[in-house]
């Protein structure tokens, strides 16, 4: 079905959205598309030139609202309209200005590829897999392997987070196959483990007892093939085990047990197979990695620091360690040869590897570093073990303490990032966390009775089953209450303490606490379908999506390692020229070695102690544990890019009719001014209406349904040729007569005249905030209805908080102006535009945008969609439209008009903390490489040994990561505390 709104086109059953919350898994799309495409002259000769770009990657509304804020932001643009249904932008631009080349970078850098229609391919059709990458050590390591990817013919789009080790491919399933991008990967250097592929699709493992012989699998390989929905499946003959890809909404898991366990005469047996395949397995397994290597590390590493800095201080045991063996070789000097060079080749194999497949590909990274730094110090003391061989009167010093020690450290930074990495997921593993194991399934007959019920698996659940709730259980799936009533608590999805009231009709999601009654649910979404999964899908796509302000990392990476190494090479020939040509004192020479190791060791300090993965690590630990936080607070932030431009709004606009007031209009009066009946008078209304989704439209009918109380089924008269009027009302014909309800523009429009009797009655609905809608029949004003919509609580104080925040409040509104301005009068908003259409929304916004400030958009209807796109940050309320949701860039779960300053505030103290870590990083290096490299030697004789240089760089990357996770401390607003207090008071 397609309806069309001034310009709009809504198409249901299109695509499915990561972070839509809808119940159903397909979901509907807005596109805009143009009233014209010619060309247009400004100031004089010029014409705006057309030109359409295929933009690959897009799945939702809110990848169409990103590309086309991009557009829009350059000089020289006069219309951007973005079709995400059709991979299309449409633009129009002024040559004189811009050109289609800046257009195209303007797409490319918000994350999508972009190609004029000519060099496209017909085939837009794309698939996603998510990948575990593993061995990422820097900034350096992630550019390279997403370079890597996008290069790929077929790979649409490539984004690799260095902080959660993932990879999102969008690529095209005809061109390249996901299997050749995991090979592509691991060609890179690093180790690639498929997460998961394909949107829609779920999958799972079943171990089968009772298989045979090979025929066995194929009977039960053919007998779930006839099954509808299986996508795919694998099976395993030597581990007994098949493994489906599936539509949840279409069959599930207690499905393919059944099919399986009635083949072959009942003799095969089925069970999920426990897969701890994840991420958070190879979070753990990594972790555990990192442990035994350094605690292999320490095991050689002791020895040779006790060797070196202790035992050759105790009267008889130096005797022992001094023992010569040949010629000046001693005991000591062979021990700590023998104990470090496990260290240097076998522990720390894995900087040799990484550095060899990163210098293969072009570039440097952190591996790097450290396999110059630790081979320098070891070669020269293999080349100082040789000299005492050969010599007896050589007197060397050694560094085999410097490369084991130097490589421990690094490996204990490297645990200790680890652990402090895996915290700042923490978030999604306790949505993920919120399922419960079991789940109460109930037999019906076909009346609706309960006439049996068992416990089983909760990942068995599939759509439409009926499932028992008692009180002090989680809800096992989404689902909607059939029997029963109580209170729920969704304060672990939504961030809402207050017990919400569930009754027959009323939804509930998965994951939330039962309180007390015991409750009835058929099930109406499961698996990925669910809202947990997609609150957790968005979580982790916002994670994954780097902000605007990670450019400047990736920038500096590029040339860092090479930077660093010319510096290095540099101290290094710098002190021994200086030494050679004594330029300086033999006293600064510590009486333990020469000229040329002095000058090494400065050589080496400076190459171990630069750290590029604090920088790599500032913004995407501090987004992740921003907008983890923001889930715990029911704020969902869609990514870097919006909290970036979130904590730069200065003006926000707001929609009235479910932002600013409850958005569960009442009719309040009915004013007729012809002789029939009420109950007459709403059979015409409510014809009318009941084919629009406004909220008035639907507070209208539901009246309607309460005077016509005979009527159980209210089956209203049938309305032909509807029309819907964005933003003034409808109208259709009832009955033969043209009915036209909505407001007074509206009857203007078509040349109804209005009496002085109505025109009372609207003015005093306005000076009461009330909407008045103007009812005619045939061409005659017949009837007013004065509906009234609440003010939402605490909407007065929100705007007061952000007017001392210097923030603007607008209230932007298609309601007429009385009604407008009253609303405003209330909350304290100074200036209003009502009468306002979809368009004109977004075109206003564009007004103030252009007027130099940063907008926001709070909105929550489809009307709104355009502007939520418009804006610079579209914030969407939790329980509005799906379209709504789709379009925003931040998602308010709780419905709570102060939590638009919850977001705000996170944004801000996010990029307070990127900013904080950058300054760390980028100070740490530029005090740290001059001290390394000597700069305070000749006044003070303080000098950095290689080894406490590889403590320091492995401890900069710490405190970066911990840095981050002081978000997790994150305290709301001490004015909204305030604002709380005081409604108690009142209370």
């Amino acid at each position: 079905m397609v309806k069309k709104f001034e310009g709009w086109e809504c198409i249901n059953g299109g695509l499915h959205c990561c972070g839509n919350l809808s119940p159903e898994p397909h979901y509907p799309s807005i596109t805009r598309y143009p009233k014209g495409t010619s060309p247009e002259v400004v100031e004089g000769s010029e014409a705006a030139i057309t030109v359409v770009f295929c933009v690959m990657g897009m799945t939702c509304a809110a990848c169409a609202g990103s590309v086309e804020k991009a557009i829009k932001r350059l000089p020289g643009i006069r219309e951007a309209v973005v079709d995400v249904l059709n991979d299309k932008a449409q633009v129009q631009y002024y040559p004189s200005i811009v050109n289609e080349d800046k257009i195209r970078e303007a797409i490319i850098d918000v994350g999508f590829e972009a190609k004029s229609m000519g060099e496209s391919s017909n085939d837009t059709s794309l698939q996603i897999c998510r990948v575990h990458i593993g061995g990422m050590t820097c900034t350096s390591c992630s550019s390279n392997v997403e370079s890597s990817l996008q290069s790929l013919p077929g790979v649409q789009i490539a984004q690799v987070a260095l902080a959660t080790e993932e990879a999102e491919i969008h690529y095209n399933p005809n061109i390249i196959s996901y299997n050749q991008i995991i090979e592509a990967i691991s060609d890179t250097g690093f180790k690639p483990i498929l997460i998961s592929k394909g949107e829609h699709i779920s999958k799972i493992e079943l171990q089968i007892d009772g298989i045979k012989n090979e025929q066995s699998m194929d009977i039960i390989q053919h007998s779930l093939r006839s099954l509808q929905g299986v996508e795919t499946i694998d099976t395993y003959q030597d581990i007994h085990r098949v493994t489906l890809t599936y539509k949840p909404y279409l069959t599930g898991p207690r499905t393919f047990i059944e099919a399986i366990e009635s083949t072959g005469s009942g003799c095969f047996r089925a069970t999920i197979f426990s897969n701890d395949g994840g991420s958070k397995a190879h979070k753990r397994d990594e972790i555990n990695r990192h442990f035994k290597l350094l605690i292999w590390s320490l095991a050689f590493t002791i020895p040779v620091f006790l060797i070196s800095m202790v035992l050759m201080y105790i009267p008889g045991i130096k005797h022992v360690l001094e023992i010569k063996i040949v010629n000046m070789l001693n005991i000591g000097l062979l021990l700590k040869w023998e104990f470090s060079t496990p260290v240097q080749f076998i522990i720390g194999r894995r900087f040799y590897v990484g550095a060899y497949k990163a210098l293969r590909k072009g570039y440097a990274n952190m591996d790097v570093l450290i396999a110059l730094g630790t081979n320098a110090a070891y070669f020269y003391s293999v080349y100082v073990v040789g000299r005492t061989v050969f010599s007896s009167h050589f007197k060397g010093s050694d560094f085999f303490e410097t490369s084991s020690m130097l490589i421990s450290f690094i490996l204990l930074g490297k645990y200790l990032e680890v652990l402090a990495k895996g915290r700042t997921s923490q978030a999604i593993a306790k949505l993920m966390d919120l399922t419960p194991d079991t789940a109460m399934l109930l037999t019906q007959d076909d009346k609706g009775n309960v006439i049996g019920e068992r416990e089983i698996d909760s990942r068995l659940i599939q759509k439409n089953d009926v499932i028992k709730v008692v009180p002090g259980a989680k809800v096992a799936s989404d689902g909607v209450v059939v029997w029963g009533q109580s209170h729920v608590n969704e304060s672990m999805i939504t961030g809402e303490a207050k017990p919400v009231a569930k009754m027959k009709g009323e939804m509930v999601i998965g994951g939330t606490v039962n309180e007390n009654g015991v409750l009835h649910v058929k099930v109406t979404r499961v698996g990925s379908e669910s809202a947990l999964s997609q609150i957790v899908r968005l979580v982790e796509s916002a994670q994954m999506a780097k902000a605007p302000v990670q450019k400047f990392a990736d920038q500096i990476s590029k040339y860092f390692v090479p930077i660093v190494v010319v510096i290095s090479f540099s101290t290094w020939i710098c002190w021994f020229v200086a030494g050679k040509l004594h330029t300086y004192p033999k006293s600064w020479i510590p009486s333990s070695m020469n000229s040329f190791e002095l000058a090494l060791q400065f050589g080496i300090s400076v190459m171990v102690i630069a750290c590029p993965c604090a920088l790599g690590l500032a913004t995407p630990t501090a987004v992740m544990v921003g907008t983890g936080v923001g889930a715990t607070q029911g704020v969902l932030i869609k990514g870097g890019q919006a909290l970036e431009s979130a904590h730069k709004v200065n003006c926000i606009v707001f929609d009235k009719t479910g932002t600013l007031t409850v958005g569960k209009p009442v009719v309040v009066t009915t004013k007729l001014f012809k002789n029939m009946s009420v109950k007459d008078f709403y059979k015409f209304v409510a014809a009318a209406e009941v084919n629009s989704e406004h909220p008035i439209a639907k507070a209208i009918v539901d009246h309607a349904k309460n005077i016509i109380e005979e009527e159980q089924n209210h089956s209203f008269p049938e309305a032909k040729d509807f029309v819907s009027v964005s933003g003034h009302g409808v109208k259709a014909i009832v009955q033969n007569k043209e009915i036209i309800v909505g407001n007074k523009k509206l009857m203007l429009d078509h040349n109804i005249a209005i009496s002085v009797e109505a025109e009372e009655v609207l003015a005093e609905a306005e000076t009461m905030a009330q909407t008045g809608i103007v009812v005619s029949l045939d061409g005659e004003v017949v009837g007013v209805v004065a509906v009234s919509d609440a003010l939402k609580p605490n909407a007065k104080e929100v705007i007061s908080i952000l007017k001392s925040m210097k923030i603007r409040s607008i209230m932007v509104t298609g309601d007429n102006w009385g009604t407008a301005n009253s609303i405003a009068r209330q909350v304290g908003i100074e200036t209003v535009m009502a009468e306002a259409q979809p368009e004109t929304k977004a075109t206003k916004i564009k007004e103030f945008q252009n007027a130099g400030y940063t907008v926001g958009m709070v909105g929550d209807g489809i009307n709104d969609s355009p502007a939520l796109v418009a804006a610079d940050v579209g914030i969407a309320i939790g329980a509005g439209t799906d379209i709504a949701i789709e379009a925003a860039d931040i998602v308010l779960m709780k419905s709570n008009l102060e939590d638009t300053i919850i977001a705000i505030d996170l944004a801000k103290k996010t990029l307070s903390r990127i900013r904080l870590n950058y300054v760390w990083a980028l100070g740490y290096n530029v005090v740290a490489i001059p001290i390394a490299a000597g700069v305070l030697y000749p006044s003070t004789r303080f000098r950095l040994p290689p080894w406490i240089a590889g403590a320091a760089m492995a401890a900069s990357s710490i405190s970066v990561v911990c840095s981050s996770l002081l978000l997790k401390k994150y305290k709301r607003p001490s004015m909204l505390k305030k604002m709380e207090m005081n409604g108690i008071k009142i209370e």
